[in-house]
């Protein structure tokens, strides 16, 4: 993993309430003390920003914006992983356990609800 995403998760992890965080000055520790709703709706909101900045750059708008919109996407998907315990390195591992498995198959594989 990226030296960024690593040191980018230790700040998410440090704005744990359960480590000090405070939401007077962290957006974290906000997000945190909001709860998972909050967090699940800034989600949704940045995923939808994304995908708008997608079609922009379509239409010639400059690639940069996606960019700014992804990183906010991943940024706060990573705070959502933190709230669950899990870590960025877990999603890369992920990943590599799909690499070289076809996308129909490892969909195929996955247990029904």
């Amino acid at each position: 993993m990226s030296n960024s995403l690593e040191r980018l998760a230790a700040v998410i992890e440090s704005r744990k309430p359960e480590h000090g965080g405070d939401p007077e000055t962290s957006y974290v520790a906000r997000l945190f003390a909001k709860g998972d709703d909050a967090i699940l709706k800034k989600i949704g909101e940045e995923a939808v920003e994304t995908v708008m900045a997608a079609k922009d750059v379509r239409a010639g708008a400059d690639p940069s914006k996606l960019l700014y919109e992804t990183a906010d996407l991943w940024f706060h998907s990573m705070v959502l992983l933190a709230r669950f315990d899990l870590t960025p390195q877990q999603v890369i591992d992920e990943l590599a356990r799909r690499e070289g498995v076809s996308g129909i198959e490892e969909k195929a594989a996955r247990p029904q609800e």
